[in-house]
């Protein structure tokens, strides 16, 4: 691939100086020697063959333009490796669902990865369902969340985070994974490659249906904000993203009386502490994916947002490296 504005660095400029050189130097002047009507042909043909040519430029540079837009979504869905399960099935379980922000592959590498590093093996299980390419829309056609729900016992707990990828279009170009913005119960179809029809769920939709479904199993549920994405002003000062999203999750949580985890403002207040060369160094990406050295930061803050939660229920869970999290 191309770096970002590499292709049109080399292609706009060129295509600029010969519309210049055009707009100085005008039709081409006759060699021939005509009489006056002659001349007059002549030189409406080359003015016209101009006037073409500038339009047959632009429209080749407007094309080029267009293209980034009508391109589809590049980022990669994840195929299926091997699943992790309970090592005990008569110990409580703490099931993660998401993206590839909590589960990837090397050099990146997700929070939920190293979540069960703070916790005693002893006395709960942690597995990491998570796969990347997953909305909260995909995650649940695909029968993902189907299964943990099938495996849930009473007693369980289950985060879910959920939101990069719901981002995108409905269709083809977002793979089809995007969700209907908002919490809403509107509808949107959609038609697949195989000419069935898809009706897509708003994101909230889909967040309490699996909270709602989790729940009956007598689960505990936590919903997590997304993690942030890199981002700097020209202070160095960190930005924060997901501002409406953040506001989406936390309604769905109190709708179906899951708990609540604001996971991008507390890994957010996490990175204000820090300079920008450190944070940047937290991510092997533009700004989305974190490295070992980010994930580890991320769990901590996921750590510190379920110790929050009134009654903190997985404190009895959590190691002596766990404890001294706050």
């Amino acid at each position: 691939m191309l770096a970002e504005g590499g292709f049109f660095m080399s292609v706009v400029p060129p295509i600029r100086n010969l519309l210049r050189s055009q707009q100085q130097s005008g039709p081409a002047s006759p060699v021939h020697v005509m009489d006056s009507g002659g001349r007059r042909r002549f030189s409406s043909r080359m003015r016209n063959s101009a006037v073409f040519s500038r339009r047959a430029i632009l429209s080749l540079l407007g094309a080029i333009l267009v293209l980034p837009l009508q391109a589809g979504d590049e980022r990669p869905i994840e195929k299926d490796g091997p699943k992790e399960k309970a090592a005990s099935n008569t110990l409580p379980t703490l099931w993660i669902a998401g993206d590839s922000t909590l589960k990837t592959n090397a050099p990146q590498r997700g929070w939920g990865q190293d979540l069960g590093t703070f916790f005693d093996p002893k006395k709960i299980n942690v597995v990491n369902r998570a796969i990347g390419g997953r909305s909260s829309r995909n995650f649940f056609t695909e029968g993902r969340w189907k299964e943990i729900e099938n495996a849930l016992k009473p007693g369980d707990f289950v985060i879910i985070q959920f939101g990069h990828n719901d981002v995108g279009p409905l269709d083809a170009r977002g793979k089809f994974r995007g969700s209907v913005k908002g919490i809403g119960e509107e509808t949107e179809k959609v038609t697949k490659p195989d000419g069935s029809v898809e009706e897509v769920h708003s994101y909230g939709w889909y967040l309490r249906e699996m909270a709602r479904t989790a729940r009956e199993k007598k689960a505990k549920v936590i919903l997590c904000s997304p993690v942030p994405h890199k981002k700097f002003n020209r202070e160095g000062k960190f930005v924060r993203d997901w501002a409406e999203w953040r506001g989406w999750v936390e309604s769905c949580a109190k709708a179906e009386k899951a708990a609540y985890v604001d996971l991008a403002e507390i890994i957010a207040t996490g990175y204000d502490k820090l300079d920008q060369a450190t944070v940047e160094g937290f991510f092997a990406d533009k700004g989305t994916h974190t490295n070992a050295e980010g994930s580890l930061f991320n769990a901590k803050a996921v750590i510190t947002g379920l110790r929050a939660i009134p009654t903190s229920p997985l404190d009895p869970f959590l190691n002596e490296k766990g404890k001294v999290i706050r």
